[in-house]
């Protein structure tokens, strides 16, 4: 299996459980083509470059995981249909320099999803 990473940018319009909705969707699409989740990084709300379908910010999310190409093609048409996905990337990790930074990504995508859960469990028990 080759090691991939999508980022894909939600319309800002939407609420935060819409926005979850979609990143749970694109999730979805490649636990059923058997791709392997190895790292999220929700970057949150941030300002696009130039703007897209007249939008200036968007919800940025990074999905690192490991497929297979035929997985690709079908992520990749899901997110062109959906209305509420306004960019996405996806980049292919070959090299072992590449994969060695893959790794290192990955690290810290998981890293930092541990460090922000933690607050939040402290405050609902509180």
């Amino acid at each position: 299996m080759t090691c991939y990473e999508t980022l894909f940018v939600v319309k800002p319009t939407l609420t935060e459980e819409e926005i979850a909705a979609q990143i749970a969707k694109v999730k979805d699409v490649l636990a059923k083509e058997g791709a392997e989740l190895v790292g999220t990084n929700d970057m949150g709300m941030r300002k696009l470059a130039y703007q897209v379908e007249k939008h200036n910010r968007g919800y940025y999310t990074v999905l690192f995981y490991k497929a297979e190409g035929a997985t690709i093609q079908e992520l990749e048409r899901n997110l062109k249909i959906n209305e509420d996905i306004i960019k996405f990337l996806t980049v292919k990790y070959t090299k072992n320099k590449e994969i060695a930074q893959f790794d290192k990504l990955v690290a810290e995508a998981n890293k930092g999803t541990t460090e922000t859960k933690a607050p939040e469990a402290e405050a609902t028990e509180a």
